[in-house]
């Protein structure tokens, strides 16, 4: 829910309040249903509200307690905000709204930087204390809110969305050469705290940053799997460790249903989306309102996989909604995509969401969702491979099978002033490779997918595709709880099966065995995948632009080989290597940089 901004002078001038208003209403679409600036001396904070908790006004923001000296905002959801506000009222704190808001701003009062292990939920947020002076900022543990961050000589400005900074102006907007690197290594992923934008970089997942009125910052870490079996789990029979997942899987999607509007699933047909619909079902929700999107065939590719979700709706006798996107819609829908991503993403799942999304928003305000699951219980295919690989050898395996292409194979790709001597990428990976725990090669790719590739590519489609249409998407698969029990779980229980194998089992008895044994699919939009006409048309127009030119980020003869066979050539995981480049160049002239 919503969208957050704000700035922090150490200067000694007052807030910018206009700048802040200018990106606190750049966020409009993530909040279409209120806003708010609060400004005293050095700080500012705004607000777009999407209402979801307390619908009154009472849950606007920025919350501002003058008895605690506290003013704060807010974007996600504290689905145990519940069980806080009674245990804080214990304490002897008073409510004035049955907002989940209130109950941070108590929480933060009561514990200091160390609420956040109180929450269970989906958060970013910002506590401005009178007295001291002092900002806090946080993101919840699996980084399923933003934040961006944009610093200047004298001051700190946050928000939610990264092209709202930009409005606030000021901004550094040449292209970081490292996060280049990984855009074109990591299939679009930037991990944080670095953005494409040397000017904006983003707080990491699980981070409380505690800034002074001087500008100096502490972050603290505080939660991250380790990926080990634990002494506790010694006992534990493949029955057990089905059963618990089950367990822990049916206790995230309950604590997802908390709101004062109706929730309703997208479901795509696959195994994750469908245990979501079943769950709920089996926990007396009727009358269930889902979704499903599909594409024409192209190229001989099917676009949709109705003939799953349909089985699954019938099956629970949800409300279901079954949305096939004309044709003509497509290429405009491609630039609306763009126009809504934080940054830019690579993945052709991201029309689809955004498509998906503009039509469920009509009917409600908050869907749970399936993403994660494959990056939580090993369900992609580099998976297995990487279960036979020694942990010395780990980082080279992990790198032939997941990057884009190698390091030297850039030099073909981009400009020579855009090459570095070393390969940043590699030792991104080398470095999460040599923390501790993670004792096995599978779990050590496990704890970087599901904490940092995660985060950047699935999680942050579906915030930005979803929020771009003032809907809220909740992610059950990533409820921490059962994050650390999977990261726990034996690696052979989760690639048994074809991978996901312990969610195969949890979900045996609970959907439909046709649903659990088909093969594994993915969101198709097959006009993207497969480059022609009027799509390939607007790609050659972004990419020969004169401003593309000017920018000089591609390799010209690369280019042209491309223009003329854009089908051909694919990344290591099967993305098609022109459009990656080709969606860069789009964002970057849609941001007007």
């Amino acid at each position: 829910m919503c969208g957050i901004a704000g700035e922090m002078r150490f200067d000694g001038d007052d807030a910018d309040v206009a700048a802040v208003a200018r990106i606190t209403a750049a966020m409009h679409r993530r909040g279409p249903d209120g806003s708010g600036v609060h400004a005293t001396g050095p700080i500012a904070l705004g607000h777009r509200r999407l209402k979801i908790i307390d619908l009154s006004e009472r849950g606007a923001q920025p919350m501002v307690d003058p008895e605690l000296g506290l003013a704060a905002v807010f974007n996600g959801c504290i689905y145990n905000y519940r069980e806080l506000r009674a245990e804080l009222e214990g304490h002897g704190y008073r409510f004035f709204s049955d907002s989940d808001t209130e109950v941070l701003v108590k929480a933060f009062h009561r514990w200091g930087t160390a609420c956040v292990d109180h929450f269970l939920g989906m958060f970013a947020f910002a506590v401005a204390d009178r007295d001291t002076g002092v900002l806090t900022l946080g993101r919840d543990r699996l980084g399923i809110k933003p934040l961006y961050l944009a610093e200047a000589p004298g001051r700190l400005r946050f928000a939610s969305s990264l092209p709202a900074l930009l409005d606030g102006g000021g901004v550094d907007t040449s292209i970081d050469p490292v996060a280049l690197h990984h855009y074109m290594t990591f299939h679009s992923v930037v991990p944080a705290p670095r953005t494409i934008l040397s000017g904006v970089r983003k707080l990491p997942p699980a981070t409380v940053r505690t800034v002074a009125p001087d500008g100096t910052s502490v972050d603290h870490l505080y939660w991250r799997p380790d990926h080990t079996r634990r002494p506790e789990h010694a006992a534990m029979s493949a029955r057990d460790w089905r059963d618990a997942t089950l367990e822990a899987l049916r206790l995230a999607v309950r604590r997802r249903m908390v709101a004062d509007v109706p929730v309703g699933v997208l479901l795509s047909g696959g195994l994750d989306s469908s245990l979501v619909v079943a769950l709920l079902a089996a926990q007396g929700q009727t009358g269930l309102k889902t979704f499903s999107v599909g594409f024409h065939a192209a190229a001989g590719e099917s676009g949709d996989e109705f003939v799953y979700s349909d089985l699954v709706a019938e099956h629970f006798a949800t409300d279901h909604r079954q949305i096939l996107v004309d044709p003509v819609r497509m290429l405009p829908a491609v630039d609306a995509t763009i126009a809504a991503m934080a940054e830019p993403m690579v993945s052709h799942d991201c029309v689809a969401f955004h498509l998906l999304s503009e039509e469920v928003s009509r009917d409600v305000t908050v869907v749970q969702s399936g993403q994660g699951a494959d990056e939580v219980f090993a369900g992609y295919n580099w998976y297995p491979p990487l279960a036979r690989v020694p942990r010395g050898r780990g980082v080279a395996a992990y790198d032939a099978v997941f990057t884009d292409r190698p390091h030297a194979d850039l030099a073909r790709v981009l400009e020579p002033e855009w090459l570095l001597p070393e390969d940043p990428s590699r030792a991104f990976l080398a470095a999460h490779f040599a923390m501790a725990g993670a004792e096995e090669t599978l779990d050590a790719a496990l704890r970087l997918d599901s904490t940092v590739m995660l985060v950047d590519d699935p999680v942050k489609r579906v915030d930005n595709m979803t929020m771009a249409w003032g809907l809220e998407a909740r992610v059950p698969f990533l409820d921490h709880e059962l994050v650390e029990l999977a990261a726990a779980c034996p690696p052979a229980l989760k690639l048994a099966h074809g991978g996901k194998g312990v969610l195969k089992e949890a979900a045996r008895g609970v959907v439909p065995d046709g649903i659990i044994d088909r093969p594994k699919g993915y969101f198709p939009v097959p006009a993207i995948r497969h480059l022609e006409g009027p799509f390939l048309d607007r790609v050659r127009d972004a990419v020969t632009d004169p401003v593309a030119r000017a920018r000089g980020l591609v390799r010209r003869d690369w280019l042209d080989v491309m223009l003329a066979d854009p089908n051909t050539q694919r990344t290591n995981l099967g993305s098609n290597a022109l459009w990656q480049v080709a969606l860069l160049e789009m964002w970057l002239q849609e941001r007007g940089i």
